[in-house]
C-alpha cells in the first residue's frame, strides 16, 4: 500500500479554477471536452498539479516577435 505522504495533493475543480484564473464553468467544459488531464475518484473529479503543469507547458504559445 502506498504511503499517503507519497501521493500527490490533488486539486478540486474550484482550486484549479482559482489557480488558472478562470471560472468553475470553464474548467467543467475543459473536462467535458477532455482537454485537461483529470482523475475520477469515485464520482469526484480531481486534478494532479504535476499533470496540469505539463499540460499548460505543452499548450504554451510563444510570440515569435519576442524571440
Amino acid at each position: 500500500m502506498p504511503n499517503p505522504a507519497d501521493l500527490p495533493q490533488l486539486l478540486t475543480m474550484d482550486q484549479l479554477a482559482e489557480r488558472l484564473g478562470v471560472t468553475r464553468r470553464h474548467v467543467r467544459r475543459l473536462v467535458a471536452e477532455r482537454r485537461v488531464p483529470f482523475l475520477r475518484v469515485g464520482r469526484f473529479i480531481r486534478f494532479d498539479p504535476t499533470e496540469v503543469t505539463a499540460w499548460l507547458d505543452s499548450h504554451r504559445v510563444v510570440d515569435p516577435r519576442s524571440v
